[in-house]
């Protein structure tokens, strides 16, 4: 029986995740740095190797999902702390336990860059770009995190690099920056938005193409994890089909969201309350660029299901959790 740890076991992603394994019969330990559920977790950060070293101890198999998934921090630090230095931190502890195989989650983030065209573009896991192409200091510390993981393949650990786009379905109880779009359009916080190109993945695909890159996936090769890539009017449309509530009917142009980006983030910077707007998050708006997973689908056997039923169940979760108002 495969004894898998997940890190970050209590977010969004990593729950549906320890729940699939199980489901599969199989053992699972999480990481964490919030309290865990039952008898097989470790409580502490990824950037701390004796928690690290405790984690991974007679494990087969790490799915490294913790980081700060945020596009706003008052410490800036925080992002390369937790997504770069808590990833060589986990790599070095896998390493020495001797792990059979490493599945790195990282971010969309690090496929959008500076130079992207603010007109529709495709991208896939061909694209090749440098930290100092990235938007913002959270995509900055994944691909920070990709390049720690290609190393450590290079030194001999057995690894691979899933690259899922918008995690969406029930449970984000940290409300990780899709969630709380969409909970802000919900709840009438947002009355105007950017024309831009997103891409949704079901939660609970998305843990099923996580454990295909574990079974599947080659040595040391990035998989795009996605699933349809949709307008934000298309979004927008399907929340007032799925909610009966209205939705802002006012398109921003880029530059004007941009500005309005600077002012909330500076002014975040010294009140401390997250921006509504961060500038990161406007950046990568301002790119409308579609993710191809026809890797995945060809080498991992792995597609994921349609947007609209995740947002069905997530709207019914955020509903039942009393978070609409």
């Amino acid at each position: 029986m495969t004894f898998s740890l997940v890190t970050g076991g209590a977010g969004f992603v990593g729950r549906r995740l320890v729940r699939t394994l199980k489901d599969r019969g199989e053992r699972v330990r999480a990481l964490d740095l919030a309290p865990l559920e039952g008898e097989d977790g470790v409580q502490g950060s990824v950037a701390d190797p004796d928690a690290a070293a405790r984690a991974v101890e007679g494990v087969d198999v790490v799915f490294h999902l913790a980081g700060h998934a945020q596009l706003w921090s008052r410490d800036p630090g925080l992002f390369d702390k937790a997504n770069r230095a808590g990833t060589e931190t986990m790599l070095a502890a896998a390493k020495r336990a001797g792990v059979k195989r490493f599945v790195h989650c990282s971010s969309l983030t690090t496929l959008v860059g500076r130079r992207a065209p603010r007109a529709p573009s495709t991208v896939d896991e061909t694209t090749r770009l440098e930290p100092a192409d990235m938007l913002g200091p959270y995509p900055r510390s994944k691909l920070r995190a990709e390049r720690a993981v290609e190393q450590a393949v290079i030194d001999g650990l057995d690894a691979v690099i899933v690259i899922p786009t918008e995690p969406l379905g029930a449970g984000d109880k940290s409300l990780t920056p899709p969630t709380r779009m969409i909970l802000d359009f919900l709840r009438g916080a947002t009355p105007a938005y950017i024309d831009c190109t997103l891409n949704f993945v079901p939660v609970g695909d998305l843990a099923e193409g996580l454990i295909a890159a574990r079974e599947r996936g080659r040595r040391g090769e990035r998989y795009i994890l996605g699933g349809e890539n949709v307008s934000m009017q298309t979004l927008l449309d399907a929340l007032e089909r799925v909610s009966g509530k209205p939705t802002p009917k006012t398109k921003l142009p880029y530059q004007v969201a941009l500005a309005a980006g600077f002012v909330d983030t500076a002014f975040s910077y010294a009140t401390g309350r997250s921006p509504k707007a961060p500038l990161t998050g406007v950046r990568l708006a301002g790119r409308p660029v579609s993710f191809s997973s026809e890797k995945a689908a060809r080498e991992l056997g792995w597609r994921a299901g349609g947007f609209e039923p995740a947002l069905e169940e997530a709207y019914g979760w955020m509903k039942a959790e009393g978070l609409l108002g």
